[in-house]
């Protein structure tokens, strides 16, 4: 199997939802501790990061599907690392490409455990009967409760804007929005 062309396959359809999903855990932890916004908004914001606008129902289904999404793309982009066996005598060009590559290994370790923090906790108490108490656990870990009030928000913000860093990189490379080359007629 090719993983990179599997990575390429996965990221795109993932773009929207995760970037959403970060967009809005960002806004929501930020606005809380640093803004206190108002409980109707930051019910909305969650409302978006869980994708609740699916139905209650399919919250967790979502929640699943995005989560395995990412844990998917973690996997097969970690596989793309390359090692540091090969040399090249001119330095590398500072493009999206090796942003891409510089924040991956960094970035991987916090949105894995926030992947499986947040299927943890939404299905925790969806289909397995976890108490709020029971399921606290996985929501403290995946918000980074367990650094403080101080620095819970900059640890969702910095995970929030890795994800963005990665999407955003990624999906320039992906050739999505590359314009076309006009066709050539044969016939003049």
């Amino acid at each position: 199997m090719n993983l990179r062309k599997l990575h390429r396959k996965l990221a795109p359809f993932l773009f929207i939802p995760l970037f959403i999903a970060a967009l809005t855990g960002i806004a929501y932890r930020l606005g809380y501790s640093w803004f206190r916004i108002p409980d109707e908004v930051a019910d909305f914001l969650m409302v978006l990061h869980e994708g609740r606008y699916l139905g209650e129902a399919l919250v967790p289904v979502y929640v699943l599907l995005v989560g395995l999404g990412l844990l998917g793309t973690i996997a097969t982009g970690l596989t793309l690392i390359r090692r540091k066996g090969k040399t090249s005598a001119s330095p590398p060009k500072k493009d999206g490409r090796w942003f891409h590559r510089l924040l991956a290994p960094i970035a991987f370790l916090p949105l894995t455990v926030s992947a499986l923090t947040g299927i943890a906790y939404r299905l925790g108490k969806a289909w397995f009967g976890l108490s709020n108490p029971q399921a606290a656990i996985f929501l403290r870990i995946h918000q980074g409760s367990y650094l403080g009030t101080t620095l819970k928000p900059i640890y969702v913000l910095l995970v929030g804007l890795g994800l963005i860093g990665l999407l955003m990189t990624g999906i320039q490379m992906s050739g999505i929005f590359r314009k076309r080359r006009p066709q050539t007629s044969e016939n003049s």
